[in-house]
């Protein structure tokens, strides 16, 4: 391996080690998302309260398939403006309550026009604009009354499969985890994103069609998707938790952190092409099941992810921290804590002790004796050369 490959595995190394999902992973980069459920659950609250009383209120905008409603069968070539030139036909009408026309083609030979009840003079002048526009004969133009006892099945058959559904949800969280706290989080979730989606439908008042219900079916299975994977994680890291030296919120909150990044990558993933869906519905067909349907997929798959980060694990935690053994664990780790940031015991410094003790000594002074001059009585051997003294030259001169 040559030194530049070898350079540029480095790098790639120390790009992948300062990423933020490494970091995320790693437990270098954590945010707190478990600490600050009151945040959450205070958000969560507000937006529930926002769709309960726009449901109320308002209601959901039903559909034709769910109130009934007269549908017109235009056998003409279809083109690329059709919807857009027979929604504006019978719009043009001024009928009363004629907001919502739904147009949709059949293969390229016919157009179906759907509007509300109609009586028998709203009926003759829709009819007669159709022809005119397609430029047939009224005759041509056939109609039929839809019964709202259809749209009825389908909302009975819709609300049993959701009941079915969140049953055998909380069986399978619970058989797979072997904890029903967690079934209870998911449940919860999940719910939370169905009365969120069903609250934006009440606010903008889009039309609740079939499709709509589909929708919402389909996002409780997206929501389910990101509790499990959070949920897996938080499993994962709170194995023998009583045995760390974290708490079952840290350890969660850690695991939150840990999948962060996959699951806004699946979401965007997955929002990415819904969007296109709702942008198609919205503003180049202008009504019809694409609307109907990416709007539930887009409002359901954000909250889904919102939830399962933000709601069904908070509430994990404070159902799991609410039991005797995780009590006796912070307690067990709080002690510990004081333990270790209890000053110790000052011990005595021998050193600075003897160093003070050696200061305090005095010596005792020593007694100072005359030195006996060692010339005193010294005789000359006999023989010994005698040196005279030395005078000054001054007193010389005085001599």
């Amino acid at each position: 391996m040559s030194a530049t490959e070898t350079t540029t595995i480095g790098e790639a190394a120390d790009a992948k080690r300062g990423s933020l999902a490494h970091r995320l992973y790693t437990g270098q980069l954590s945010y707190d998302f478990v600490p600050k459920w009151r945040r959450w659950f205070v958000i969560s609250g507000v937006l529930l309260a926002i769709s309960v009383i726009a449901l109320a209120t308002r209601g959901l905008n039903l559909s034709i398939d769910f109130r009934g409603g007269t549908q017109f069968v235009v056998p003409t070539a279809v083109t690329a403006t059709s919807i857009d030139d027979y929604r504006r036909t019978v719009q043009a009408l001024n009928l009363p309550d004629m907001a919502e026309v739904h147009v949709s083609t059949v293969g390229t030979g016919q157009v179906d026009v759907q509007v509300r009840s109609l009586n028998a003079e709203e009926l003759g002048k829709v009819r007669s604009a159709l022809a005119e526009k397609a430029q047939l004969q009224p005759a041509q133009v056939t109609n039929s009354l839809i019964g709202a006892s259809w749209g009825q099945q389908i909302t009975q058959a819709g609300v049993v499969a959701l009941l079915v559904f969140l049953a055998l949800v909380s069986l399978m969280i619970w058989v797979y985890f072997r904890d029903w706290k967690m079934s209870v989080a998911a449940i919860s979730g999940l719910i939370h994103d169905l009365i969120l989606t069903l609250g934006v439908f009440a606010v903008l008042q889009f039309a609740f069609s079939p499709a709509s219900l589909i929708g919402i079916l389909t996002i409780l299975g997206y929501s389910l998707y990101d509790n499990v994977v959070v949920f897996d994680k938080v499993r994962e890291n709170v194995k023998d938790i009583t045995k760390q030296n974290r708490t079952y919120s840290e350890a969660a909150n850690t695991s939150v952190n840990q999948v962060l990044v996959r699951s806004i990558n699946t979401t965007i993933i997955g929002v990415l092409p819904v969007a296109a869906i709702l942008f198609a519905g919205t503003f180049i067909l202008g009504t019809g099941p694409l609307k109907d349907l990416g709007l539930a997929l887009f409002v359901g798959m954000l909250t889904g992810a919102y939830s399962s980060v933000l709601i069904a694990t908070p509430l994990l935690c404070l159902m799991r921290e609410a039991e005797p053994a995780m009590k006796e664990h912070r307690a067990r780790l709080a002690r510990r804590v004081t333990r270790r940031s209890a000053p110790a015991a000052p011990s005595a410094p021998v050193a600075t002790v003897a160093v003070q003790e050696a200061s305090t000594l005095k010596l005792a002074p020593v007694a100072t004796t005359d030195v006996p001059d060692l010339t005193q009585g010294f005789k000359q051997p006999p023989g010994a050369r005698v040196q005279p003294s030395k005078s000054s030259r001054a007193d010389r001169k005085k001599a």
